[in-house]
C-alpha cells in the first residue's frame, strides 16, 4: 500500500496491458525509438552519422536511468532536454547527433499518436470480445419472451435476444468509429518548431524532396503510410478529439447496457455475475446488490465528460503552438483509455456470465398480458363467434378498468381475463381463451429480427476477427 495517491484506475480497474501501453518505460523508449529511427532515416539521406552512433542507440532503448533523467529535469526544466541528455550519457559517441533538427514535438507528438494506435487496438480487440460475448447471450434468449418498457411502463412484449441485439447494435457502431479512428490516424512526422520544416530544409542544404522523403521513411518504419499533411509544431488537437469521441462512444453504450441490466436485476428477471463469497452490503446480508454494472456506469460518466477536455483543448490552441495543452492531455488522454479498458472488461465480465429467470419473464408478462391480448381477443371474437365490435368494446373498456381498480386500490391479481371469460357476450371457452394468450403471439417479429441480426450483421465482424476472440476478462474487485 503506496503513502501516495496512485489513480485508482491503474490500482483497482484497468488491466496490465494498458496500463504498460501508457507507463514511463514505454513512453521514453518509444522516445529514443524515434530518435534511432530519425536518424537511421537521415544517414540513409546523406547526413554524416556513422554506423558506430546508430548501433549504441540501439543497444540503449531500454535502460533508461530514471534518476539521470529526473535530475537532468529539475535542472533545465524541460522533460524532452532531459531525456536527450539523459540518452546522451550513455550514448557518448552518438550524443552529437541524437535530436538532430527535430524540436520537442517530433518524440511528444508522434509517441502520443502510436499509444492512440496501440490504445485503440487494445480496446478493439476487448471491444469485438464483448460483442462476441452479447452474440452468445442473444442467440440463447432469441426465442424467450418478456415484457419490453418504454418510460420504463409495461408495455408490448419483445425476447431477451431482440433486447440483448440492442446493447450488440451499439457496440457494433462503436467498432465502426474505433475502425475509422484506426484507418484515418496519422503521424505528426518531422514537421519542425512551427511546422514548416525548415530545420530540416537547412540540414538538407536546401533539398525539399530529402525533406518529404525522410517524413516518409520515419511513417513507414513505424507502420504509417503517412504523416499529417500539414501541421504547426503539434499535431491538430482535433485528433484526440476524435480518437476519444470513440471511447466515448463505448462508454455510451456501456453504460446504457449496463444501466438496463440494473433495471433488469431490480425486476428480478436477470442478475449480473455474483460469486460464492461475494458481499452485497455491509450492512444487509441479504442484498445482491449489481456493483459490476454500477462501476460500469460510474466509469463511463467519468469517460463521457473527460470527452471535454480534449474539446475545449483542440478550441483553444495559439496559431502554430502553446503549451496549455500539455498538462491537460497527460491526464485526459491515457485515464481516458484505461478507464474505457475497465468498462470493457466489465461488459465482457457481465454479458459471459448474466444469469436469466423465465420464471419471473412469464410472471411479469401474465400480469400485463391480460390489458394487451384484448384487441386479439376482440377481433376473434368478431371473426369467429359473429360479436359485435363496437359492444364488446364497450365491454373490454368495462371490464378493463374494474380490474384496473383490483389491482391498483386493493393489490389484488389482475382478474381482466377471468371476467371476459365469464361474459356471456364472448361466448369463449377457457381453451380459446388461453390460446389467446400465448406471450410468444404478442412479440412480433422479435425472434425474426433477433436471429437475421446475428447471422447478416455480428456474425460476419465475428467471422473477419476470429483471431481476436478469446481475451480473458477477470475482475479482481
Amino acid at each position: 500500500m503506496s503513502e501516495f495517491y496512485q489513480s485508482p484506475l491503474c490500482g483497482r480497474y484497468a488491466d496490465a496491458d494498458m496500463k504498460r501501453l501508457f507507463s514511463d518505460k514505454r513512453k521514453f523508449s518509444t522516445w529514443r525509438r524515434l530518435w534511432l529511427i530519425l536518424a537511421e532515416s537521415e544517414q540513409e539521406l546523406g547526413i554524416g552519422i556513422t554506423d558506430e552512433q546508430l548501433e549504441e542507440m540501439r543497444a540503449h532503448l531500454t535502460d533508461i536511468d530514471f534518476e539521470a533523467a529526473a535530475a537532468h529535469e529539475h535542472r533545465v526544466r524541460h522533460d524532452v532536454m532531459a531525456h536527450v541528455l539523459a540518452f546522451g550519457d550513455c550514448c557518448p559517441v552518438a550524443r552529437p547527433i541524437i535530436h538532430l533538427g527535430a524540436t520537442s514535438c517530433y518524440v511528444g507528438d508522434n509517441t502520443d499518436i502510436l499509444n492512440l494506435r496501440d490504445g485503440l487496438l487494445l480496446l478493439r480487440r476487448l471491444l469485438l470480445n464483448a460483442i462476441a460475448a452479447l452474440r452468445d447471450f442473444a442467440a440463447a434468449h432469441s426465442d424467450l419472451p418478456t415484457l419490453a418498457y418504454t418510460h420504463f411502463q409495461a408495455a408490448q412484449p419483445t425476447t431477451v435476444g431482440k433486447r440483448a441485439c440492442l446493447w450488440l447494435n451499439d457496440l457494433a457502431m462503436d467498432l465502426e468509429q474505433v475502425d475509422f479512428q484506426l484507418k484515418t490516424l496519422k503521424l505528426l512526422g518531422c514537421k519542425g518548431a512551427t511546422g514548416t520544416g525548415a530545420s530540416f530544409l537547412s540540414l538538407f542544404d536546401g533539398d525539399a524532396d530529402k525533406v518529404e522523403l525522410l517524413e516518409k521513411k520515419i511513417a513507414q518504419k513505424l507502420g504509417f503510410d503517412s504523416c499529417q499533411p500539414v501541421s504547426g509544431q503539434t499535431y491538430t488537437r482535433k485528433v484526440d478529439f476524435a480518437v476519444l469521441q470513440a471511447l466515448s462512444g463505448i462508454a455510451q453504450s456501456a453504460s446504457k447496457f449496463a444501466t438496463d441490466i440494473r433495471l433488469l436485476c431490480h425486476l428480478k428477471e436477470v442478475d449480473e455475475p455474483f460469486e460464492s463469497g461475494q458481499i452485497g452490503s455491509s450492512a444487509m446480508a441479504y442484498k445482491r446488490n449489481p456493483m459490476r454494472c454500477e462501476r460500469i456506469c460510474s466509469l463511463s460518466r467519468y469517460l463521457i465528460c473527460d470527452l471535454q477536455n480534449t474539446a475545449v483543448t483542440a478550441a483553444t490552441q495559439w496559431l502554430e503552438r502553446t503549451l496549455d495543452d500539455s498538462a491537460n492531455r497527460r491526464l485526459a488522454i491515457p485515464e481516458a483509455f484505461l478507464a474505457a479498458d475497465a468498462i470493457l472488461n466489465l461488459v465482457i465480465n457481465v454479458a459471459r456470465g448474466m444469469t436469466v429467470y423465465p420464471a419471473v419473464c412469464r410472471k411479469h408478462l401474465e400480469e400485463e398480458l391480460p390489458f394487451m391480448a384484448t384487441e386479439n381477443i376482440l377481433m376473434y371474437c368478431v371473426k369467429n363467434k359473429g360479436g359485435d365490435r363496437q359492444t364488446l368494446h364497450e365491454r373490454i373498456r368495462q371490464h378493463s378498468m374494474r380490474a384496473a381498480e383490483q389491482v391498483k386500490l386493493y393489490g389484488k391479481a389482475n382478474d381482466l381475463l377471468d371476467r371476459i371469460g365469464q361474459d356471456e357476450a364472448f361466448g369463449l371457452t377457457k381453451e380459446e381463451l388461453s390460446g389467446l394468450l400465448d406471450p410468444i403471439a404478442f412479440t412480433g417479429m422479435a425472434q425474426r429480427q433477433c436471429r437475421q441480426y446475428l447471422n447478416s450483421v455480428i456474425q460476419p465482424i465475428l467471422d473477419a476477427n476470429r483471431d481476436q476472440l478469446g481475451a480473458e476478462a477477470r475482475i479482481d474487485v
